[in-house]
Formats: C-alpha cells, structure tokens, sequence
C-alpha cells in the first residue's frame, strides 16, 4: 500500500468504527444525561480536530513569517478552512447534546459564548484573506492575524470558562467527564474517534490544496 493512501483508510476505518460502536457499545446510566453521552464520541473529537488543525494553521502562518514561503501560507488557509468546518460540526452536535441535557440548543454559558466568539474571529480571518488582492501582502497580514485569533480562540476557549461559572464538563469548577463519567470501554472510542475525526480534516486539508494548485494552474495558462 503507498505511503500516501495508508492514514486515509485508517481514517475512514476509524470514522466507520465511531459511529457504529458509539452507537451500540454500552454506556454508563447516568441521570439526565441517558443515552445522549454517546454524543461524546461525536461532539468532543471534532473540537479536538478542530484545536489541532487550527494549530496546524497557527504554524504554518508562523513558518510562513519565517521564510515567506507561499506553500505555508496556503496551509495555513486550508488548515483554517477545515477546522472551521469541524467547529460548525461540533457546535451542532453540541446544541443537539444541550437541547437534551439542559432544555434548550443554546444558553448564556461562556464556553458556548466563547466559542461562538472565536469562530467569528476565524471567519473574520477569511474575510480579511479575501479582501486583500496582492499575494504577498495578504500571506503577511493574513499570517499575524492568525496568530492573534488562535491566542482569542485560547482564551476564550480554554482560559475564561476555567475561571468562572459554566455548565460544560471541566470547566467552572465541574468535574470532566474522564474522572468520573467515561469508563473503559468509552475510550476504547473515544479516543480512536479523536484520530480518526483529525485524519479526516488532513484529509480534506490535501484535498483543498491539491484543488487550489489546479485552479492556480489553469489561471495562470
């Protein structure tokens, strides 16, 4: 099998397995939560794609900065581009979870709120990129914008719901679901649908790059 097809079957493998075992394996009978905890195999891992493709993005920008070299530049974008997506997904699949477990698809809670903050700032990101015309001098202002919507997106994300009241697992002083909700045979799961979920997005992050080298080669004929 090539080099470059191996990760890709193991990313669909892996996806296929969330799905089917999150949907039949047993999990633990917790009140209020129920059944809707299977959501953690869906709704979790796309955050985690999501935070790491954005540091994907983070670093490539960074390395652009650092060498001017285009390729990073468009890494940078498509890696943004893509974590956007799994943030959308996963903010839906979180306002189903909500309507469930706390009566409505959205309510006044920092996380929620910080997320939605931090996903305007990336949006903002590529409106900003589409603005500019001038190759060079879009990559330069697109790049150190980059870096000041990941530092939001921590902030907001990771840092504020950790220092007042939430209603989101591990934050505002609740316990995280690995401590006391997420027994072994969830993991077995879990942490494969993070894998998976993340080699997904590379995925569609190649896609992307190779489309945008065959627009730029025809424009250019």
């Amino acid at each position: 099998m090539k080099v470059g097809i191996w990760w890709k079957v193991i990313a669909v493998i892996l996806v296929f397995y969330t799905i089917i075992a999150g949907l039949l394996i047993p999990v633990p009978a917790l009140p209020i939560l129920n059944e809707s905890i299977r959501n953690t195999f869906f709704h979790i891992p796309m955050w985690f794609s999501m935070m790491i493709l954005m540091t994907v993005s983070l670093v490539s920008s960074v390395r652009y900065l650092s060498g001017f070299d285009m390729k990073k530049d468009h890494l940078a974008a498509e890696s943004a581009n893509v974590a956007l997506f799994m943030g959308v997904l996963g903010l839906l699949t979180g306002m189903i979870w909500a309507q469930y477990t706390w009566g409505t698809f959205w309510t006044n809670d920092v996380k929620l709120n910080g997320t939605a903050i931090s996903m305007l700032v990336y949006l903002a990101y590529l409106v900003l990129r589409n603005s500019i015309e001038e190759e060079q001098k879009r990559a330069k202002v697109a790049a150190v914008y980059n870096i000041f919507a990941y530092v939001m997106m921590m902030l907001f994300i990771m840092v504020l719901p950790r220092l007042t009241d939430s209603l989101h697992p591990g934050n505002g002083g609740n316990p995280a679901f690995g401590e006391y909700d997420m027994d072994s045979t969830m993991r077995m799961v879990f942490y494969p649908a993070v894998i998976g979920w993340t080699l997904l997005g590379v995925w569609f992050i190649q896609l992307r790059m190779r489309l945008n080298k065959i627009k730029n080669h025809l424009i250019y004929e």
